[in-house]
């Protein structure tokens, strides 16, 4: 596979062997999330408002490391694992995306995802899964035993998140296997303008907030990192996905 590094109007973007954007930085903010959909994965620190949390990150797929970056900056406490297969995207986003150096807080490891979690006896307060190829496929980061081996995996405060793609047109089947996973405590965000539909699912304790209570979260988040997911917030109340102006799973 080969990466490609472009940049445009002082956004920095990483390629796998194509046009297909895999990751972005704006080059004057690089600890910010550029893309739409790396902001709302973060939305997880909404539904688990604890600054203390998530004390453990798993990240499945680095590309240019923003969310590496994002948790690592804004959640000191964290222990972040990052696992990715391809050694050129580590060693890309080390070059051109400030990844900081691996110590007792970042640990990155040149693997498979899906055989990572299946192996790993370790849990974790959240689990990013964001990894695709240079086609936008994701192998078997979208089955059901990988979303079940997540599950296992999570803390009784733990929330796996994933980044689905609408484009793909396999959204609806990737949310019933990751309902089916975690016993129907899912929920998936509208989809982005980019296309992103990113998925939420809890292990543990469950999540029950009104919209109101997000965005006052979401007003201090935005205070403490510059992360504004008011927008997000607006558009979520709006869909289907929050009945009653409420986020219940």
């Amino acid at each position: 596979m080969e990466i490609q590094v472009s940049e445009s109007a002082g956004v920095r973007y990483l390629h796998f062997s194509s046009n297909w954007v895999q990751g972005a930085m704006r080059v004057a903010r690089p600890w910010a999330l550029e893309l739409e959909y790396t902001r709302e994965m973060m939305a997880a620190l909404l539904l688990r408002p604890d600054n203390d949390w998530p004390r453990s990150a798993l990240l499945i797929g680095l590309g240019a490391a923003s969310l590496t970056k994002f948790l690592h900056r804004h959640r000191p406490a964290a222990k972040l694992t990052v696992v990715e297969i391809e050694p050129t995207v580590v060693a890309a986003a080390r070059q051109h995306f400030k990844l900081p150096e691996e110590d007792e807080r970042l640990n990155i490891v040149i693997g498979d995802g899906a055989e990572f979690v299946a192996a790993s006896q370790r849990r974790f307060d959240l689990i990013l899964v964001d990894g695709f190829d240079e086609d936008a496929r994701t192998g078997m980061l979208d089955t059901l035993p990988f979303y079940l081996n997540c599950m296992a995996r999570l803390t009784p405060s733990g929330l796996m998140v994933a980044n689905l793609l609408s484009k793909r047109r396999g959204v609806r089947a990737a949310m019933e296997r990751i309902s089916e996973a975690f016993d129907g405590r899912a929920l998936s965000f509208p989809s982005c303008d980019s296309g992103n539909v990113v998925a939420f699912a809890a292990a543990g304790s469950p999540v029950r907030q009104s919209i109101g209570e997000l965005k006052t979260i979401a007003r201090n988040l935005k205070n403490d990192t510059g992360l504004n997911l008011l927008p997000t917030l607006t558009r979520l109340e709006g869909s289907r996905h929050c009945p009653g102006g409420k986020i219940r799973f």
